[in-house]
């Protein structure tokens, strides 16, 4: 699907097999600075036995659209759109990528990361938190509480080499009326923060490549996460607005770094 998809935007593509997978790639060359490299993707697999709908089936879909709307003109920098393979055995997809990016000296300037952007709740008390993460960023466990714990907002987690892509999203994110919490990272906390090291960006912090990720929160808000619980992750279940919303705003970001 990744792969037909690309193609039919006009995205040169590649499968890169490494080992145990296979990643898909997609570059549309930059016209200006073609050397610099913005990334935008998701993972594919899902869990074993799970339908994956709002993990990552929302992530993959966001993707997909992204290359879509950014295909739309050229950008200055070239854009690199991808389908990560095995991220739910380690995030072993993304590794072998960035693994072979960094050996060749690639400049990615940005990788925005999806990682299930299907679910919401208005309702009271339906978004947890951790309290580790609290005591160490007390304004966002402020923001949530503040809002009677709603599961309503999207969440960015980024280093803080990415934060001109996180004021980029939230003033997309004003202008449609979508709730961010932001959780900044200094660098030194980039390896130490297991709970902010859930995705496919962890790999790109690791190498040095300013990155981001946008979720729901995962199973912090969604009881049907890896179909624990006897829930299945069905197509049901998902907020399209919601995940419209998460889209505009990577989407926002991409297109500033794009052509910053």
């Amino acid at each position: 699907m990744c792969a037909d998809r690309f193609a039919a935007l006009g995205f040169t593509v590649e499968r890169q097999s490494y080992t145990t997978g296979i990643n898909v790639i997609g570059v549309r060359t930059g016209t200006k600075k073609p050397a610099e490299r913005v990334v935008v993707s998701a993972h594919y697999d899902s869990v074993l036995g799970c339908a994956g709908a709002d993990d990552n089936g929302s992530g993959v879909a966001g993707t997909l659209e992204a290359a879509r709307v950014l295909s739309l003109q050229p950008h200055d920098r070239t854009l690199v759109v991808a389908c990560w393979d095995e991220e739910e055995r380690g995030l072993i997809g993304s590794t072998a990528y960035v693994t072979r990016a960094k050996a060749a000296g690639e400049s990615i300037v940005l990788a925005l990361v999806f990682e299930m952007i299907g679910y919401r709740s208005a309702e009271p008390m339906s978004q947890r938190t951790d309290p580790q993460l609290e005591a160490v960023f007390p304004d966002a466990g402020a923001q949530i509480a503040a809002n009677d714990y709603r599961g309503d907002f999207a969440l960015v987690v980024n280093d803080e080499t990415a934060t001109a892509a996180v004021t980029d999203m939230q003033k997309v994110a004003t202008d449609i009326g979508l709730p961010i919490v932001n959780i900044s990272l200094l660098a030194a906390l980039t390896s130490s923060l297991d709970a902010l090291r859930r995705s496919d960006h962890a790999p790109f912090w690791d190498a040095g490549y300013p990155a981001l990720f946008i979720t729901d929160t995962a199973d912090y808000r969604n009881d049907h996460y890896h179909c624990l619980r006897q829930m299945p992750d069905v197509l049901a279940d998902i907020d399209f607005d919601f995940a419209i919303a998460n889209v505009k705003v990577v989407v926002g970001a991409a297109a500033a770094a794009l052509d910053r």
